[in-house]
């Protein structure tokens, strides 16, 4: 074959060759279309995951299970370090307020001690030393006892049977008198029936007397022993009446702490003979009552937890970024539990509603008070973390709306009455109410003669009092002064106090606004086309508006404290603009509706609904992130602004 010669083969794997490195190019070309095409998508892609908000917080609502779970896993932490067992772990970490950091710290450096402090076990007695041979022998072994009582510190199982002729007895080697008295530190629990003293000896409870033969003694580690029935009487009175969760030994001077398997075993154990006449439920109620008690100790104990404060919820709420202190000078942690409504009040809405079904002839119409039931009965558990308010009191921080409300409850009662019927003395600023007819006034706290009318000094008047012709003297014009500048104070704190105390009414109001609405719902889908779905624009534009309503509340009570300058301005801007538009929708809500206009009606209250929202998310959005940048300055000193620089009025 010649050099120039090309079988067909090679030919063919040439063409082939060819055609895939064609075929190559093309896929190229639309790899690259595609991610152009992709990239292009991009920058109009929308995101599905809504953005937090800048006045938003992130947290997680805890059933009582959760929380349960949590205090667990603390628990086998504990277990799985020291090598206690689960009680006296639990225990020790309540002991300890649940730092486990502590509380491992503690036990390494002195475990037999944590333990006694904790009421784990019962103290050590120093054993009598009989022969010098004897004592030779325990000094001897003493180091290799004190790490083998840190070494098996573990509880000893619980519930065995025990006696005390058993537990004096002692070794006769060095190894197994350590070990008798490592295991005596040790909590040992007994058996719900352990032998008597002397089994020829009938057993006599200490605590109600009683020899009957078929008693069933109880003790803890220290061997005090009472009857079953006497400990279930004194757990559940702890538990009930008390609200305890950490329930010592009934001994007068004993410190031991019952575990929690020894409380369950006392309250489900019920069906014993000797327990005859027990109240089953009670018992059972007791229980939950006090796993409940635990849970509440755990929460109390974790910076990052805090319990529900509705009535009957046990629901918690984690949120980590209110957990310290220092953050609440820049966010508003306001939370939901996730839970809605009131127990009980859902079934009383349902049989008040079911009533006035029976008495109304109207259909799908119920009355008011049982309207108002089940909204509150659907109201969402709002709180906020970082302090007691039981309300979201968004935009203000914690500090100001808790000044703002002992402000309140200091002066808004008696603010108005102090305002028309007293004076205050020029001289030490007391105040002063007038009981006569005659002006010429003395303090009873300084003695100052003064002028009812002029508040000058009544020693300038001379005779002529009644003509208060000395208007001009400086001391008189400083008196004026002095009263117009508080009351000038007074009447700012009542221009702003009545505005809150309006809006907080308004809010208040909303409910009986529910339950108008909901029967103008019922005449717009009767007179109309419109469905059920259709008609919920007005429920919505409702909720908005009580929403609203809480934000303007709780700026009033901001502006307050705010020092004057361009960042108070433009914050009552924003202010004046929400509260406008949440009074023209409120007038659309509140005013009649004609058949004809509804179709109208619905398309402004649905605009002016979402404007509503808009201008509440701009005062909360804009307030939020001045917190964050610094921006507000105060008039008063508040807590966790003390390096502000504002100057304050005094």
């Amino acid at each position: 074959m010649s050099d120039y010669e090309v079988s067909d083969d090679e030919y063919y794997y040439d063409d082939e060759e060819m055609m895939d490195g064609t075929q190559d190019d093309d896929e190229y070309d639309e790899m690259d279309m595609d991610d152009d095409y992709n990239d292009y998508n991009d920058d109009f892609k929308v995101d599905t995951v809504p953005k937090k908000k800048s006045y938003e917080i992130d947290y997680e609502s805890l059933s009582q299970a959760d929380v349960e779970e949590l205090m667990k896993q603390d628990v086998e932490h504990i277990v799985g370090i020291t090598g206690v067992e689960e009680c006296a772990a639990a225990i020790l970490l309540r002991h300890s307020s649940w730092n486990k950091e502590r509380l491992i710290e503690k036990y390494m450096d002195n475990p037999t001690g944590l333990l006694v402090e904790a009421g784990v076990t019962v103290p050590e007695q120093p054993e009598p030393t009989t022969s010098g041979s004897r004592a030779h022998s325990v000094s001897a072994s003493s180091p290799s006892t004190k790490r083998s009582t840190r070494s098996s510190s573990k509880i000893l199982s619980s519930f065995v049977p025990s006696s005390r002729n058993s537990s004096s007895k002692v070794s006769s080697s060095t190894t197994g008198s350590s070990s008798t008295r490592t295991s005596s530190t040790l909590m040992k629990r007994l058996s719900p029936d352990p032998s008597p003293t002397n089994s020829n000896e009938p057993f006599t409870c200490p605590i109600c007397f009683d020899d009957s033969t078929d008693l069933k003694p109880m003790a803890l580690d220290c061997g005090h022993m009472s009857c079953s029935g006497c400990w279930q009487a004194y757990i559940t009175s702890k538990i009930r009446d008390e609200a305890e969760h950490c329930i010592r030994c009934m001994a007068e001077g004993c410190q031991i702490v019952s575990p929690d398997s020894f409380v369950k075993k006392v309250l489900t154990s019920c069906g014993d003979s000797s327990m005859m006449g027990v109240d089953v439920e009670a018992n059972k109620i007791a229980w939950s009552r006090f796993q409940e008690l635990l849970a509440r100790n755990f929460v109390a104990s974790v910076p990052s937890l805090k319990f529900c404060p509705y009535p009957s919820c046990t629901n918690t709420v984690k949120c980590t970024d209110a957990a310290l202190k220092s953050s609440l000078t820049t966010i508003v942690p306001t939370v939901s539990c996730g839970a809605r409504g009131i127990p009980g009040l859902e079934k009383s809405s349902g049989e008040e509603s079911g009533n006035n079904n029976k008495n109304s002839k109207s259909k799908g119409t119920s009355g008011g008070s049982g309207t108002s039931s089940s909204i509150l009965a659907n109201k969402e558990h709002k709180f906020c973390f970082g302090c007691p308010i039981e309300a979201d009191h968004r935009p203000v921080v914690c500090a100001i709306a808790k000044m703002w409300l002992k402000k309140c409850e200091d002066d808004s009662e008696t603010a108005n009455w102090i305002k028309s019927n007293t004076k205050e003395c020029s001289q030490c600023q007391s105040t002063i109410e007038k009981n006569g007819g005659c002006n010429h006034m003395t303090c009873k706290k300084c003695k100052h003669e003064f002028c009812w009318v002029c508040m000058g000094p009544w020693s300038e008047h001379g005779t002529q009092w009644y003509s208060c012709n000395r208007y001009d003297e400086k001391a008189g014009v400083d008196a004026r002064d002095a009263q117009s500048k508080s009351r000038a104070s007074l009447e700012r704190y009542l221009h702003y106090y009545n505005r809150w105390a309006n809006h907080e009414q308004s809010a208040k109001l909303s409910v009986d606004l529910y339950a108008k609405t909901e029967k103008k719902m019922e005449d717009m889908q009767l007179t109309s086309e419109l469905t059920w779905i259709e008609v919920q624009f007005m429920k919505k534009a409702v909720e908005e508006v009580e929403k609203c309503r809480m934000t303007l509340k709780w700026t009033y009570s901001m502006a307050y404290y705010l020092a004057p300058g361009n960042q108070k301005e433009l914050f009552e801007d924003n202010q004046r603009d929400l509260e406008k538009a949440v009074e023209d929708l409120s007038e659309l809500l509140e005013g009649p509706i004609e058949p004809e206009d509804i179709p109208n009606l619905r398309q402004k209250v649905t605009d002016k609904t979402v404007y509503v929202q808009k201008r509440n998310e701009i005062v909360l959005d804009d307030t939020a992130k001045g917190f964050h940048e610094g921006r507000w300055k105060w008039n008063v000193p508040v807590e966790g602004f003390e390096d502000d620089e504002a100057g304050f009025d005094a």
